[in-house]
């Protein structure tokens, strides 16, 4: 009973129903609208032409209201698109218009491909297998602009960054050995391929061949040189005192050093002065008044 119940349910108009309510997403006016103006269509397919026409979408779209067009295929009349309905713009783009009544069939091709056919390479790519109706284009070395094979020998032309060395095969220019160098006196030059950049020198230096305290061409103000790097010089430790004023004491720090109070005393108009105790009188008399006892009524 349940099987015939269900099999009746399969074909009935309510399944159908069911089924033309999910097509379309409910903020999409184009597609519930062209589903209310060939509602008939749906129910001629479901009750008489399912059987012989199972695929829904080429009955109804391309064969009935002409609105697509088969995979490969463009325009009104459904043209085959630029290298064939099978490979579209010879499977290396896509085909302007394809699967429907519109469009022109130009190519748009895939990154690394260019020309009406999609079967020459751009720049920076090179056949790597070329017919009549199959490309394949393959990334140049990464020093080469234009090349005909896949290594730095390869090139037609280098790159920005990069030039031909005595075997013709381009090599990275080491911009970092120019004379004057590209960066500033605060700075090292890292070479990197094709390009280079410029780091600051760590505050220890002044003036550096690379990064780290033992890079430096000459130590910072407030930094010495020990056994090739350069180290915070301990200005507190000085035979004579730095911080003369009275009362006062040296704290040492990278690079620098600072003069502080010493304890028991703190800062007023530029000098040390001693700070000042409590009041003992307020203290006592708080104590007073606070212990002695309460009035008899």
């Amino acid at each position: 009973m349940g099987g015939e119940k269900l099999s009746k349910y399969e074909t009935s108009e309510i399944r159908l129903m069911e089924i033309v309510e999910g097509l379309c997403d409910s903020s999409s006016f184009e597609c519930n609208h062209m589903l209310e103006e060939h509602e008939d269509h749906f129910e001629t397919w479901w009750f008489k032409r399912k059987t012989k026409h199972p695929d829904l979408h080429k009955w109804f779209c391309i064969e009935t209201v002409k609105a697509c067009c088969p995979k490969g295929t463009f325009g009104p009349d459904c043209n085959a698109c630029v290298g064939g309905s099978d490979t579209p713009c010879h499977g290396n783009g896509k085909c302007d218009g394809d699967g429907t009544r519109g469009g022109n069939g130009q190519c748009s091709c895939d990154h690394g491909y260019k020309g009406d056919f999609c079967l020459d390479c751009i720049d920076g790519y090179f056949n790597e297998v070329r017919n009549d109706t199959f490309s394949l284009c393959t990334e140049c070395h990464s020093s080469c602009k234009t090349c005909t094979g896949a290594t730095h020998q390869d090139c037609d032309e280098c790159k920005e960054g990069w030039e031909e060395d005595d075997q013709e095969a381009c090599v990275d220019v080491n911009e970092c050995s120019a004379d004057p160098p590209p960066c500033k006196e605060d700075q090292y030059c890292l070479n990197t391929e094709g390009s280079y950049s410029c780091k600051a020198c760590d505050k220890e230096c002044s003036g550096c061949t690379g990064a780290g305290p033992d890079k430096c061409k000459d130590c910072a103000t407030g930094y010495q040189d020990t056994e090739g790097t350069c180290t915070d010089i301990d200005e507190c430790s000085q035979p004579e005192s730095v911080c003369s004023a009275e009362h006062q004491e040296c704290l040492n720090n990278k690079g620098s050093y600072a003069c502080i109070c010493s304890v028991g005393f703190e800062e007023l108009d530029g000098e040390c002065v001693q700070t000042p105790l409590p009041d003992k009188e307020e203290d006592s008399d708080a104590a007073e008044t606070n212990t002695s006892p309460h009035n008899e009524l």
